[in-house]
């Protein structure tokens, strides 16, 4: 036998080793442990839902200001786009901690 078949041999071993590890876990100890890790970094990812939210807001808030002194005539169509997508993210953000919080 040469060295790079029982290296292929050894790594053949090991990899159905850790598949039988695999199979002996329980499935619902697995779906809680994912649950609990989800629900412990879901407040943290609402907040930055709403930091993202809140930077979103300013940088359309300087758009629409600087077209509506510019004179643009689609001032108002930029200023209710970027108005819905602060509110859809704070919708959002809600809806997911009523569900999930």
């Amino acid at each position: 036998m040469t060295n790079n078949q029982l290296s292929k041999g050894l790594l053949a071993l090991l990899l159905a080793g850790i598949s039988l590890s695999v199979f002996g876990q329980d499935g619902n100890a697995g779906i809680m442990e994912a649950t609990t890790k989800v629900r412990s970094y879901f407040q943290s990812g609402v907040n930055l839902m709403y930091a993202i939210g809140a930077i979103v807001g300013l940088i359309g808030a300087v758009k629409v200001f600087n077209k509506w002194n510019s004179g643009e005539p689609d001032t108002g169509k930029v200023a209710a786009a970027w108005f819905g997508s602060c509110v859809f993210l704070v919708i959002v953000a809600t809806v997911l901690t009523s569900f999930f919080g």
